[in-house]
């Protein structure tokens, strides 16, 4: 049976954590016993739920600096404390990069990167000062460190995301961490769209070396693992949540050694 990190008394706010991957970091805060804050634009069809417990949401622009300035010190106000952000919002749809003006990919950057940073500027602010500090979580990608052709803004906003999270891990310590989990690919109510029918999410799943696609609630243990106590001498790192990589495509293509 797994160990299940204790986070009870501890307050955790997860940006788009109302689907996909996002929901599945909220249910396994949820279930490690901490409060539950997730945040968008729009409130989800259904609560977030998980060990008879629900997430609250609340509405934020992530793009706007005043607003979110304003949700992070009512949640601060209301539960005393603040000691998890997990900066998960973002995506990307595909589109080829002569396919759209500069522009238009400044707003990936903007969702997938300055957003991040304005969240945690934020939360800063309240963890900075609070008895224990707070941890800080980025959801980076293996898109941020491989070629990313279709969504390469998104790619590059993601490389950026790591190497801020680096960053503030120096400037802000030892009162706060700040750690990136560098998610691959994952299974959610939206994998139709990149990777088309049941048979074509199985035979993208084959190509990873663990043989499938990450359930959301793998990211989520590993969120909560870092967000936790267990993580307290850990900061400024990466973990590699993507089932082992991609197998490189040279050693299918070469004809040594078959």
């Amino acid at each position: 049976m797994a160990t299940v990190t204790d986070l009870s008394g501890r307050v955790a706010v997860v940006t788009g954590g109302t689907r996909g991957v996002g929901a599945g970091i909220a249910r396994a805060l949820l279930e490690s016993g901490a409060e539950v804050v997730t945040c968008a634009r729009r409130p989800a069809d259904r609560p977030v739920e998980a060990g008879g417990r629900s997430a609250r949401f609340l509405p934020v622009d992530l793009r706007d600096a005043h607003a979110v300035a304003a949700f992070f010190a009512r949640v601060s106000g209301e539960y005393g404390r603040l000691d998890v952000l997990v900066n998960n919002a973002g995506g990307t749809p595909y589109r080829l990069l002569e396919e759209g003006s500069a522009a238009r990919h400044a707003r990936v950057v903007e969702l997938n990167l300055l957003a991040p940073l304005t969240a945690s500027l934020a939360a800063y602010e309240q963890m900075r000062s609070q008895p224990g500090g707070g941890s800080i979580v980025m959801v980076g990608s293996v898109s941020g460190s491989r070629p990313s052709p279709g969504s390469a803004a998104y790619g590059a906003a993601k490389a950026g995301l790591e190497n801020l999270a680096r960053s503030m891990a120096v400037e802000w310590a030892p009162a706060v961490r700040v750690n990136t989990l560098v998610v691959g690919m994952v299974r959610t109510e939206l994998s139709h769209l990149h990777y088309g029918d049941e048979s074509g999410v199985e035979a993208v799943g084959r190509t990873v070396p663990l043989g499938r696609l990450a359930d959301p609630s793998e990211v989520g243990d590993a969120c909560v693992f870092l967000a936790s106590a267990r993580a307290s001498y850990i900061s400024g790192a990466s973990l590699l949540v993507h089932g082992g990589g991609e197998r490189p495509a040279f050693l299918d293509a070469a004809t040594a050694g078959h």
